[in-house]
């Protein structure tokens, strides 16, 4: 995943879902220069949260209503548009910058299919007061670093300055989603069959 966006704001993350919802998040993510970013992500010694669903509140800071709620809507964004959209919210980045972390993540988790690098990872570190949106390779043209910045200055920051941890959540996701479904005629992998 590449460098989207970076601005100060703040949210959260809570613990587990099952292990088959990771299993439907999880995909090779390797392609060209993605594959070199991959590399660098995994020699940086960066501790990678466990993946346990599409909505990973480490931070705790998410009802169970919305985390319920988020994790549908993005099963039903990935169905539409077969990108995969996580979000992770975390207390704290140890000393890390949001953007390594972010990287490392992503890369780590394996966000979006194979050859497409068609994944994008929300990430919130509520105590350092940082949010980030890390967009795979694949989707560098669609959700660009503008469109990453403004959906953070309009649509995040205002939220999560007052407090609203769950609107903020729902918002990103929204305006993630937004974006993603305005170009559905790009590269797309096989939609999976079911017997």
């Amino acid at each position: 995943m590449r460098r989207a966006a970076l601005l100060i704001a703040l949210l959260g993350v809570l613990p587990a879902a099952s292990a088959a919802a990771a299993d439907s998040v999880r995909a090779t993510y390797s392609n060209g220069r993605c594959a070199a970013h991959a590399g660098r992500a995994a020699a940086s010694g960066i501790a990678i949260p466990r993946l346990t669903g599409r909505v990973v509140d480490n931070a705790g800071i998410l009802s169970p209503k919305v985390r319920g709620a988020l994790s549908a809507r993005l099963a039903r964004l990935e169905a539409k548009t077969r990108d995969q959209l996580v979000v992770l919210t975390v207390k704290a980045l140890r000393g890390q910058s949001i953007e390594a972390y972010g990287m490392a993540v992503g890369n780590g988790w394996g966000i979006g299919h194979k050859g497409l690098g068609n994944g994008v990872l929300l990430i919130v570190a509520s105590a350092d007061h940082k949010v980030r949106i890390e967009v795979g390779c694949g989707l560098e043209g669609l959700l660009t670093p503008p469109r990453a910045a403004a959906i953070i200055d309009r649509s995040l920051l205002p939220l999560l300055k007052a407090g609203r941890y769950d609107a903020a959540a729902e918002t990103g996701v929204n305006r993630i989603a937004a974006v993603l479904q305005s170009d559905l005629r790009r590269p797309q992998p096989p939609k999976e069959t079911t017997r």
